[in-house]
């Protein structure tokens, strides 16, 4: 994980575009070199499922990570939650910020909507693909039920309680609205459109992201990467946030295998370098006054946590010495 120096810039903006609101979380450590990353949660969840990648890859650029409508505590629309309504706030907040070249991360059904964006804009150079979803012979919501479940079987505790935070923000009622769409959606009809090399990830046991789907991906893409980390499952840009973040970084670069496997050792989040009560518990005060925050729509409140969380994970994973 990063070192204390250079410091860690947190703020919190919100997009509105006619009417409908996008919450920005932005990091930098000051480093202007890079490209800018931006990350898009799947359904339900927020940029909190970030927390460790997000930190990882502002030591190269400037890190935005996207809370959608609907999701976060943001308010819903109103409107159709389509892969394509939520590339068109993407594409507002790439637009806000003058990104030209972004490198986009979708997580799940954020693949989706990056691939909405992908099949827009040409001029993107690089694009990452974790754990797409959903694999046309299982685009139903009982198998994807059965898929989740037996995914998150694998993952911690600490995930399950990200997730399950998540979806009592976003609640039940706008869940179920973005479900059809999501599972209607064809990625891999969607995905040649565009001409980024791809890099799609996905963890060993991840079971609504198959490799099947991946193969059928990497056929239909124009140029694309395929890797797995051993050990993960869905949520592999939370567990194995490491891993995720070297082989982005690797791909920007040009400096990857078309295919491969990286093991769990190298990919997982370790133990904190600096762990104790205090850390444990500023850490947990700072995510429940966000969630707390976000219940009330308190913008403020949210940024306050945020920012507060960001810098007690910056200070207990930075190296000792």
């Amino acid at each position: 994980m990063p070192d204390e120096s250079p410091p860690l810039d947190v703020q919190v903006d919100t997009y509105e575009r006619d009417g409908v609101r996008t919450r920005v979380t932005r990091m930098s450590t000051g480093v202007k070199s890079g490209p800018t990353f931006v990350l898009i949660a799947g359904i339900g969840v927020a940029a909190t499922y970030f927390e460790f990648l997000a930190p990882l890859l502002a030591e190269r650029g400037d890190v935005l990570a996207l809370d959608l409508p609907g999701f976060g505590g943001v308010p819903a629309s109103g409107r159709q939650p389509t892969a394509a309504f939520f590339a068109d706030q993407v594409e507002g907040v790439l637009d806000h910020y003058d990104l030209d070249d972004p490198v986009l991360l979708g997580h799940s059904m954020g693949t989706q909507v990056v691939t909405e964006v992908l099949a827009r804009r040409a001029g993107l150079s690089h694009v990452v693909l974790v754990s797409p979803v959903v694999d046309e012979g299982e685009a139903n919501a009982l198998i994807q039920a059965v898929r989740f479940v037996q995914s998150t079987a694998r993952e911690s505790i600490h995930i399950a309680l990200l997730a399950f935070s998540a979806y009592l923000l976003c609640g039940v009622l706008y869940f179920l609205e973005a479900l059809p769409h999501m599972l209607r959606y064809r990625i891999s009809d969607r995905v040649g459109l565009g001409h980024a090399r791809l890099l799609l990830l996905r963890g060993e046991f991840d079971r609504p992201s198959p490799r099947r789907l991946h193969s059928r991906l990497m056929a239909r893409a124009r140029r694309a990467r395929r890797w797995e980390i051993e050990g993960a499952a869905h949520c592999v840009v939370n567990s194995h946030a490491v891993g995720v973040a070297r082989l982005v970084l690797r791909h920007i670069d040009d400096d990857l295998a078309a295919k491969g496997r990286m093991p769990a050792a190298e990919a997982a989040v370790p133990p904190a370098a600096h762990a104790d009560l205090s850390m444990v518990l500023g850490a947990m005060a700072s995510r429940f006054a966000e969630w707390i925050s976000a219940a009330a729509k308190d913008e403020d409140g949210v940024e306050r946590a945020k920012v507060r969380h960001a810098r007690v994970l910056w200070r207990a994973y930075r190296p000792k010495g």
